[in-house]
């Protein structure tokens, strides 16, 4: 029997978030800053589900009928939203933690999700719809590994969706000089080098068989809070799909 896959979970930064778990909903807590990026990361998530399934558009549950995962869930911020989509939804982390307080918070909520502590590299189950990872890529110990892993769990027709911090002067500023001091950011959260510029990200989804079909940058107003933006200088989302050769 062929041996899994090596994870590439950094058990370091792992138990770094399981030390957050336990006011993970709590909008002002350790993961205030998750709070604040969440409705402007759903807001992206909606329009490129409504592009990329056309005949689901305008509706409540657009989702509905599709298989979805969310890698690198924490407790749960993304992954409630999108149950609520309608998606048969499995959602993964690292932290035993942060899956303990997922599953009591979504069995709160009336919300059917597939919890797991288990790594995506030795997952099983495939030929998710939509596989989503947000601001993840930049905690794991191999991120040409993790991309691969997460292409095996993609159906063929199916649409992934990440988000991460680019690697620039300005995002060292925003997210470690500033957001691990007076941000609300816990020290220690980010390493800066181990960020991906949308250059390096696109490469790695290339060499994983697929291909980006959009990218935007999530940038912050300080009229309106964080934004959807054409300047990617901070942080940024991409789709991607299987190559069509």
């Amino acid at each position: 029997m062929a041996s899994k896959p090596t994870p590439t979970i950094d058990p370091r930064e792992a138990a770094h978030f399981g030390t957050m778990a336990a006011d993970w909903w709590d909008p002002n807590g350790s993961s205030a800053m998750l709070h604040k990026l969440n409705p402007v990361r759903l807001h992206y998530i909606r329009n490129a589900i409504d592009h990329h399934w056309p005949q689901g558009s305008g509706g409540f549950r657009p989702l509905s009928g599709k298989r979805a995962i969310d890698v690198g869930c924490g407790a749960g911020l993304l992954a409630e939203p999108l149950a609520r989509m309608g998606a048969t939804l499995t959602a993964l982390d690292a932290a035993e933690e942060n899956i303990a307080v997922a599953r009591a918070h979504a069995e709160g909520q009336g919300l059917t999700i597939d919890y797991r502590a288990t790594p995506v590299e030795q997952l099983d189950a495939s030929g998710f719809d939509l596989v989503t990872s947000m601001e993840v890529i930049e905690h794991v110990t191999d991120p040409a590994a993790f991309v691969r892993a997460l292409a095996t769990k993609l159906a063929p027709d199916g649409l992934m969706i990440l988000s991460t911090p680019n690697r620039t002067p300005l995002s060292r500023l925003a997210m470690i000089t500033i957001g691990e001091s007076i941000g609300g950011i816990p020290k220690g959260t980010h390493d800066w080098h181990k960020f991906l510029n949308p250059k390096e990200l696109t490469s790695l989804l290339d060499e994983a068989g697929l291909e980006v079909t959009d990218s935007t940058g999530l940038s912050f107003d300080p009229r309106y809070g964080f934004t959807l933006s054409a300047n990617k200088a901070i942080n940024y989302l991409l789709t991607a799909r299987h190559r069509r050769d």
